[in-house]
């Protein structure tokens, strides 16, 4: 089979995944280059490419990239395809509680009050132990893990303990904050979904 050519340029996230998945899905490609035309594209089609077991490369001229894939004919074949990253629940007798942060605030009329309360959760959030799973971020809760950010130290400790932070690249790229990211991992509306069926608890603020 020869190398398989996605154009997933003015694509927004998860568009281009989804893509890549559906094609993989139906094909047990060994090759494959995902034409992509912005940041949070070639990171996420990038992730997911490794995970379905391609050694990936990127080449951008500037205004797109591609995505290149490449893996063992073996794997193609034994691997099956799931959503990215994010597949199964791990085997612990712990509580998977993912939070989900789409704010800078907590509660509404006092945006000051509101950001000091927000800050204050999430510095408290390792008092939740092992049951604490996921935080994710998206729209303007994204800040929080970009450079600057009060909470940046707090959120590098949660990650070094083990729990995954996710960050939207879509609301990265929307806000222009892609580059001044400096905690957890760029990812798409499909891992977040993923992350969500995973959950035994959602938290939603």
């Amino acid at each position: 089979m020869g190398k398989k050519i996605l154009d997933c340029r003015t694509l927004q996230c998860p568009a281009p995944v989804l893509k890549t998945k559906q094609y993989l899905e139906q094909e047990a490609a060994v090759e494959i280059n995902v034409i992509v035309d912005n940041d949070a594209a070639v990171e996420n089609v990038s992730r997911f490419l490794n995970f379905q077991g391609f050694s990936v490369s990127v080449d951008s001229d500037g205004h797109s990239s591609t995505v290149a894939g490449l893996r063992d004919p073996e794997k193609a074949k034994k691997l099956e395809i799931s959503p990215g990253s994010i597949t199964s629940r791990e085997n612990s007798d712990h509580q998977k509680i993912l939070i989900m942060i789409s704010s800078q605030n907590i509660g509404k009329g006092d945006d000051e009050l509101g950001q000091k309360l927000m800050i204050n959760f999430i510095k408290t959030l390792k008092e939740m132990g092992n049951d604490l799973w996921r935080v994710v971020f998206v729209n303007h809760g994204v800040k929080f893990a970009t450079k600057g950010s009060a909470i940046l130290d707090e959120l590098v400790e949660l990650e070094s303990a083990g729990v995954n932070i996710l960050v939207c690249g879509a609301c990265l790229t929307h806000l222009k904050l892609l580059e001044e990211k400096k905690a957890g991992e760029t990812t798409n509306m499909l891992d977040i979904v993923t992350s969500m069926q995973l959950a035994d608890k959602i938290i939603n603020l």
